[in-house]
């Protein structure tokens, strides 16, 4: 067997931990990972985690958390898919995509992040921008530029925080919009304070 192929029970843990972040915005415990796979014991979980550390397809933040920084391999060489890096809601005083916030790699439609294109997932916290759509907990997929035109939603990193809001450019200032049926949202205004990071070009709810 080829070092990076996996064996039917990793291949089980490692949907198990991309699912977990997906969905409950952590990666699983060992424990979580032994009763997802029915095992007796958490040593037999610890086992099949650590196979995937070796092969490259996982490997543990400074906290011990678990991240996936490879995909399945049928996945990997679909060919219709290409893998985004899905990024914490806020990057709390790192770049977006530095590799400290890089959370799981997911297989996205090349229909969507359309080639030519560097792109990456961030989940959306609270209820700023609903009415466009994006409700708390939704995955939005963003295509990296530094640069907007007026009326996109965009990611932008203000005071070490990411923001997704509507851009709208004035000659002496930038406003970014919320899009909420709460009147508790206000808009942001800014002078030179702030870097875009990408535009949303897709809303994937949560499910």
């Amino acid at each position: 067997m080829r070092k990076e192929q996996l064996t039917q029970r990793e291949s089980e843990a490692l949907r198990h931990i991309r699912t977990a972040i997906i969905h409950a915005g952590k990666p699983p415990s060992i424990r979580d990972i032994q009763t997802a796979l029915g095992y007796s014991s958490p040593r037999s979980a610890a086992v099949i985690i650590n196979s995937l550390i070796e092969k490259g397809f996982v490997d543990r933040r400074e906290n011990g958390g678990l991240r996936i920084i490879k995909d399945l391999p049928e996945r990997e060489h679909h060919g219709r898919t290409v893998d985004i890096p899905l990024v914490g809601s806020a990057p709390c005083g790192l770049p977006v995509l530095a590799q400290e916030n890089i959370e799981a790699v997911i297989p996205v439609s090349k229909s969507i992040a359309r080639p030519g294109h560097r792109y990456f997932l961030l989940k959306a916290r609270g209820t700023s921008m609903d009415k466009a759509g994006i409700k708390d907990g939704d995955l939005v997929l963003v295509r990296q530029q530094s640069t907007a035109t007026n009326g996109d939603i965009v990611v932008a990193l203000i005071d070490d925080h990411a923001v997704i809001k509507e851009f709208h450019r004035f000659p002496t200032t930038v406003v970014l919009k919320p899009k909420s049926s709460s009147k508790e949202h206000q808009p942001i205004i800014l002078h030179g304070d702030f870097q875009v990071q990408g535009i949303v070009v897709a809303t994937i709810p949560k499910f």
